[in-house]
């Protein structure tokens, strides 16, 4: 599984592994039932703390994203389609804001940012 972690930005590493999970889940690259790599292999694999990489897993299990039984890993858990609504809700709803923010530092108006969204809309 292939997980980019950046050092340089303000999001833990933490946090940047259980949102590339999740996208990984969200977008169908990882199924139910699939087996994500050991705690420790995937902290070996991207060179930071085991305990950075358990975080991470107790958070996207928390979220009810993966499963893990003691002695056989963790796997992708079954998928409640109101946590995937949910998931892409909260996603779209800070891509519109950094959105919202750039239009606002640029002048541009509300009218011109819906009929902008109503054209990706359309085109899509």
């Amino acid at each position: 599984m292939e997980l980019y972690i950046s050092n340089s930005g303000q999001e833990p590493i933490y946090a940047q592994i259980t949102r590339q999970i999740k996208a990984k889940i969200l977008n169908g690259e990882l199924q139910q039932g699939d087996t994500l790599p050991s705690i420790r292999l995937l902290a070996k694999e991207l060179r930071i703390s085991v305990i950075t990489t358990k975080r991470a897993y107790e958070d996207l299990e928390a979220d009810g994203f993966i499963t893990t039984m003691p002695g056989r890993g963790s796997f992708v858990a079954p998928q409640n389609p109101a946590l995937h609504r949910e998931e892409s809700l909260k996603q779209m709803e800070e891509h519109l804001q950094h959105a919202i923010d750039a239009a606002r530092r640029g002048g541009i108006t509300k009218d011109e940012v819906r009929e902008t969204l109503d054209l990706l809309w359309e085109e899509s």
